[in-house]
């Protein structure tokens, strides 16, 4: 969606689509405002409890029946199982997911790896071409002005092209983009917390070959889980950037973290905006 400054100031309904790597600021973004009237349309929740909800029961209850005691529960229909999945809490799509590795540290096989990453760009495609109901959901049934849609890190990678011209039709894309100290900080969060993430299949086996053959492994089983997500975190993060790069630049805008974190209201983000759309026009 393409806006002269002056338009997004006068858009009575503002529609904006937030693209950017897991912990540059999206969601604390959406949550300064929701206290504005805005829909926070989360694209992981959508994933989680719609598209990807029976797959991730089913893993639970899957570990769950490797205890006895919670076996013969489960058998007997004396407890069930359920997802606390919220806009807050979206740890279950992360299990889901899982990571690459040896099975005695809660790895997962290569076959079984590829399948759900596959699920889950699916579920993230469909979650994406759910936007427009959402925006009109969001008017006509909860009665909200705006809407936010926080897209996940990964939407970057899905390769398909009918899900960024759906969304720069109904929203404004706008990609926020780590800077170089933010970049430092985001590399180093996740090696110290490395979690599950989603590859592209081609890049996922490009650098599993190298991961492969510098720690010399003959196979997947063998691989240290968290090791591999943080050897490769940093080759990914820096694999994504010239693709929202392209994106913005074909259907958006950009700000950067730094200028994100002077906005603690409404109105800073909108002046944020308008600033963006001048910068490029």
């Amino acid at each position: 969606m393409n806006l002269s400054a002056q338009q997004f100031l006068d858009w009575d309904r503002k529609r904006i689509t937030l693209l950017g790597m897991s912990g540059v600021g999206k969601t604390r973004l959406a949550f300064i405002l929701r206290e504005s009237n805005w829909f926070h349309f989360s694209g992981d929740y959508r994933i989680g409890t719609h598209y990807l909800g029976e797959a991730i029961l089913d893993n639970i209850k899957l570990q769950a029946m490797q205890v006895p005691f919670l076996r013969d529960l489960l058998q007997s229909d004396s407890i069930y199982i359920c997802n606390n999945i919220t806009v807050d809490h979206l740890k279950p799509v992360a299990s889901f997911l899982g990571k690459l590795g040896d099975p005695n540290k809660n790895g997962l096989g290569l076959e079984e790896f590829k399948h759900r990453q596959r699920l889950h760009r699916g579920a993230e495609i469909a979650t994406m071409h759910d936007v427009p109901l959402f925006i009109r959901k969001a008017r006509e049934i909860y009665g909200y002005q705006h809407f936010i849609n926080d897209a996940g890190g990964s939407m970057c990678e899905l390769d398909d092209e009918s899900v960024l011209e759906d969304l720069a039709e109904h929203t404004l894309l706008l990609y926020i983009k780590a800077s170089k100290q933010d970049e430092k900080t985001l590399i180093s969060r996740a090696e110290k917390a490395p979690k599950p993430l989603y590859y592209r299949e081609d890049f996922l086996d490009e650098q599993l070959e190298i991961y492969m053959a510098e720690r010399d492994l003959p196979y997947v089983a063998l691989i240290e889980p968290d090791d591999f997500v943080r050897w490769i975190f940093p080759k990914l993060f820096y694999a994504r950037i010239p693709r929202y790069d392209a994106i913005a630049k074909k259907y958006g805008y950009t700000i950067t973290t730094e200028e994100l974190a002077t906005v603690h209201s409404e109105q800073d983000f909108v002046e944020l905006i308008a600033r963006a759309i001048a910068r490029k026009t």
